[in-house]
């Protein structure tokens, strides 16, 4: 390739890279940090999942930061941002009206968890979810090659007091109760596993003691136990002295 061609490359990387960053990072399925940076590694597989764009790797980003357009960036040994963005992150004002069903594509062993438990950030401040099911699969694909998609009754959930922000084409929320969440029934293979698991923790969990502090234990067999003993010691003493008393008598009778 020769220099005027990988230039203009860089160049086109460029212009991608402040479209991305810095107007619509929601259209990539990406939620920058309320500082507008996004991990790199999240960048390059938004960036992966374009036609023509999976030829980008790192050091074609590094190019783009040690250019002449560097000043349009920021960045570190993580994560970059552009210095100027048109979007705003909006999580201070809740939207009153989420549509009435919303997606996500959550990891293939996580599934159990959300249907029991509900969802929950993971490594996140927000769970990320889509009107559009390609790109909640999109998105949920960086995770998981085959993610499971579940609903989320929005506005339901919303009625009930759970909070949901818009985001672009994106919408964020924090903790979503399993209760609104309908997706595939968890495999009874999986929920066998996990009662056996939970039954075998359950026979070597040690007893907790019922005891208060100053007390002691009393052990009953072994209190009747001593107990016996203590009686048969006695009755052998006693058969003992009387025999002993029935020779004294004996041997005064002869002296008399």
């Amino acid at each position: 390739m020769g220099r005027r061609s990988q230039q203009i490359k860089i160049e086109n990387l460029c212009r991608y890279l402040v479209y991305i960053l810095g107007h619509r990072p929601d259209e990539f399925g990406l939620v920058p940090d309320r500082e507008g940076f996004v991990p790199f590694k999240v960048l390059l597989q938004a960036i992966h999942e374009e036609p023509d764009w999976s030829y980008v790797r790192r050091s074609n980003i590094n190019e783009v930061l040690l250019g002449k357009e560097r000043r349009l960036f920021e960045s570190d040994d993580k994560k970059i941002r552009a210095l100027e963005r048109k979007w705003q992150m909006e999580t201070d004002i809740p939207l009153q009206f989420p549509p009435r069903i919303l997606f996500t594509a959550v990891r293939r062993r996580a599934h159990p968890v959300v249907m029991e438990k509900g969802l929950a950030p993971a490594g996140r401040k927000h769970v990320i979810l889509s009107s559009d099911k390609d790109m909640a699969f999109r998105i949920g694909k960086r995770r998981d090659q085959q993610p499971v998609m579940l609903e989320v009754k929005a506005a339901m959930a919303n009625e009930q007091g759970m909070l949901f922000y818009r985001f672009g084409d994106l919408y964020l929320s924090f903790d979503i109760p399993a209760r609104f969440i309908s997706g595939p029934p968890v495999s009874k293979e999986f929920t066998e596993r996990r009662r056996a698991r939970e039954e075998k923790k359950g026979k070597i969990k040690p007893k907790q003691s019922d005891l208060t502090p100053g007390s002691f234990p009393l052990h009953i067999s072994a209190f009747l136990e001593s107990q016996k003993r203590d009686n048969q010691k006695g009755a052998a003493r006693k058969k003992r002295k009387g025999w002993k008393e029935q020779a004294r008598k004996i041997r005064r009778g002869k002296k008399g």
